[in-house]
């Protein structure tokens, strides 16, 4: 009998209770903006913003609209002007060079290797190209960050990491998005913590969060905020910073403290079942599972392999007949952009030279998601089927070649 999987790819698990309780409050007093506080009151956002710093060892922490206005303020408040150049990696999602656009700025891409990471040759082939680096843990794989650094440092590059996918993992035990200048991470709701939309930014550069501050939309209540510089560091700053309103607001921030709170809890979880489908997956004939390193504490709650110089067809082939089974893959080799998978290739507003070495990873890169709604055995049997078909179509290869 053909095995089946029943369950959703898309289904995220409740609010904790905690954050629903928190966030009725909220509407029952109705003071959701992040500044309409009453006598000694402190907003939900400003202590998730100090709760958020703590967790991850930063001094600043600004909660934002979402990842994507993240990336975009931390971009302005490093300086970026409309037409420079900005490096980023070739393999990561629309909103990062999307970020890049909107704030005038030119990407530039960097190869990926066959361990999904930023290409660090490359990279430093390319550090005279540009200042800064919006570096993408794309899919939650982080890079050999010491040496990013040496390289980033010595080229004097201004590193941003886009850690949507990589809250609560590290670096040889340093938190993610506390190597470069500024780290932004996402609470959208596919990411490890979920308020819809939403995100946080965070540094230990006084200037850079209170650039950041006045960009959120904050006018001249910067001092309302726990995590933000004093009041000195705006100084200047305030008359010279346009006010690009993105703020989080109190609804949202409630939400989400129970989440932070609870991330460890949830990021072991996610470990787990990832372990289960890289175990289920390792040794299956055509696939390879990508190997992480010892010094990356990761958070699994995404897999992906690699069909490594298949054709596209038989890729397709495998991502079709897993889904007649119920297992949802995604293909970063399209031609065209599908669903939220694209190509570097794909974002024609940036100049994009031919990277034969990336293309071929990407031709060969299939993901998928792994919510916390799944179990132990749901990850088993979904391991068995993508095994199961990718074995089948790796067989037809292998007698149409005899």
């Amino acid at each position: 009998m053909t095995e089946i999987f029943k369950g959703s790819f898309t289904q995220q698990e409740p609010i904790p209770e905690a954050g629903i309780d928190a966030a009725l409050a909220v509407l029952r007093h109705g003071r959701l903006h992040r500044y309409n506080t009453i006598a000694e009151e402190i907003s939900e956002t400003a202590l998730l913003e100090q709760e958020f710093a703590a967790s991850v060892g930063a001094k600043y922490c600004l909660a934002v609209a979402s990842g994507g206005y993240a990336m975009a303020t931390a971009l302005r408040a490093v300086g970026v002007k409309p037409g420079d150049p900005v490096l980023s990696n070739a393999f990561t999602l629309a909103p990062v060079p999307g970020a890049i656009a909107a704030v005038g700025g030119r990407p530039v891409f960097v190869g990926v290797t066959e361990a999904l990471t930023i290409d660090l040759d490359d990279l430093a082939q390319k550090a005279d190209a540009a200042k800064v680096l919006l570096l993408s843990h794309m899919r939650g794989h982080i890079c050999d960050m010491d040496r990013l650094m040496q390289i980033c440092d010595a080229a004097g590059i201004t590193v941003i990491e886009d850690c949507a996918h990589t809250m609560g993992a590290a670096w040889n035990e340093v938190p993610s998005g506390r190597h470069g200048a500024v780290g932004c991470y996402s609470c959208q709701t596919y990411k490890h913590v979920n308020s819809g939309e939403g995100g946080f930014l965070v540094t230990d550069a006084a200037e850079i969060a209170a650039r950041a501050v006045i960009l959120s939309g904050s006018y001249m209540l910067f001092e309302r905020h726990l995590a933000a510089p004093p009041k000195e560091a705006f100084e200047q700053i305030r008359y010279e910073t346009p006010n690009i309103s993105g703020r989080m607001d109190n609804l949202r921030a409630a939400i989400l403290r129970p989440q932070v709170a609870d991330l460890a809890t949830q990021c072991a979880r996610w470990n787990e079942r990832y372990s289960c489908l890289e175990q289920g997956l390792r040794d299956t004939p055509g696939l390879t599972v990508i190997d992480r390193p010892e010094q990356e504490t990761i958070v699994g709650s995404s897999i992906q392999f690699l069909l490594l110089d298949w054709p596209a067809r038989d890729v397709r082939d495998v991502v079709a007949r897993c889904a007649a089974r119920g297992v949802e893959l995604k293909w970063f080799g399209g031609a065209k952009p599908v669903g939220f998978t694209s190509r570097y290739d794909s974002w024609r507003y940036a100049d994009t030279p031919a990277m034969p070495d990336t293309d071929r990873v990407l031709a060969g890169i299939v993901d998928m998601r792994v919510p916390l709604t799944f179990s132990l055995q749901d990850c088993a049997l979904i391991a068995r089927i993508i095994r199961a078909e990718v074995s089948a179509v790796f067989q037809d290869q292998s007698t149409a070649a005899e």
